[in-house]
């Protein structure tokens, strides 16, 4: 699973060289950030589910066409499975917050995602709402304190940026 110390070791290796200066620079910065990252998982484990629905809840009212006929919000079973995947993409922020690094996001969900929603012809625009939604939410020291709001909402703009 790619981290920042093995994206750094991969490199290094690639260049056939050691670690320079700079990277394990950049390894001491991510040490140092994971207190704060694993306050974010640690909470959003324990809120996910509630998450997960205010974010749907957020995306249905944005986009009131998901309660027609056919669409994310017009039977039970589709909702459960808009919240599952929506649910799904907060469970790999959690995972990526435990490493210190995109890799369960890119490996687990980026990887090839545009591709199965256009072969599915579901619109992606739901799922960049509800987790705009959630880092919008996102308050400290309500929620986290200010470190760990930071890396969490890192994490959402970058699954949001790979599906806009």
């Amino acid at each position: 699973m790619k981290s920042v110390s093995t994206t750094v070791i991969a490199a290094a290796d690639a260049a056939g060289r050691f670690p320079s200066t700079s990277d394990l620079e950049s390894i001491q910065g991510s040490i140092q950030r994971a207190t704060a990252r694993l306050e974010a998982a640690e909470k959003l484990g324990k809120n996910i589910d509630a998450v997960a629905k205010e974010a749907y809840d957020a995306a249905i009212k944005k986009y009131p066409y998901l309660n027609n006929a056919g669409e994310a919000n017009s039977n039970d079973t589709f909702k459960a499975k808009c919240q599952r995947d929506i649910k799904h993409y907060l469970r790999l922020i959690q995972y990526s917050l435990i490493v210190g690094g995109t890799g369960p996001l890119d490996e687990w969900g980026i990887a090839g995602q545009r591709e199965v929603y256009r072969a599915l012809s579901l619109p992606t625009a739901p799922y960049v709402e509800a987790l705009s939604f959630a880092r919008n939410r996102g308050c400290t020291p309500r929620d986290l304190s200010a470190q760990a709001l930071t890396e969490y909402n890192a994490l959402l703009d970058y699954t949001i940026n790979s599906l806009s």
